[in-house]
């Protein structure tokens, strides 16, 4: 006697691992720094620039 085939399996995909984010900007890919202004250097503001860890990208540099 012949035995009945078996239908395939499916394979289900493996999650991918989430990207590790910066430690310096905490993901967003943005850094704050204060706006000092005058001779006793008073903080009057923020102002926010590009991540230079990881160049604006939120993921923790490879190396």
């Amino acid at each position: 006697m012949a035995t009945a085939k078996k239908p395939p399996t499916r394979r289900t995909a493996k999650p991918k691992p989430e990207p590790v984010k910066c430690p310096a900007c905490h993901g967003t890919g943005e850094v704050s720094r204060a706006v000092r202004v005058g001779r006793k250097q008073r903080v009057v503001g923020e102002q926010t620039g590009m991540c230079l860890a990881c160049f604006g990208t939120g993921e923790a540099p490879s190396n």
